[in-house]
């Protein structure tokens, strides 16, 4: 038997099975019982920025649209 032979029958069981049991090993991890919070905190990130964004000229006085609210 030659080794392109070795590694394919090789590839082709084990390999599998390794593959197979990397992502049972994955699913179990994601639903794990404890993992809720860490998965409920990271579906707030994009609600999490609740300041308005600063003015870019950022002077003492600013009257640009941005910071007004009108639109010019």
């Amino acid at each position: 038997m030659d080794l392109y032979s070795l590694l394919r029958e090789i590839a082709d069981s084990w390999g599998l099975l390794a593959l197979f049991a990397f992502f049972v090993f994955c699913a179990v991890w994601v639903f794990r019982p404890g993992s809720r919070p860490i998965h409920d905190d990271a579906a707030r990130v994009p609600f999490r920025e609740t300041e308005p964004m600063a003015c870019p000229n950022a002077c003492p006085a600013c009257t640009c649209a941005h910071m007004t609210g009108d639109a010019k």
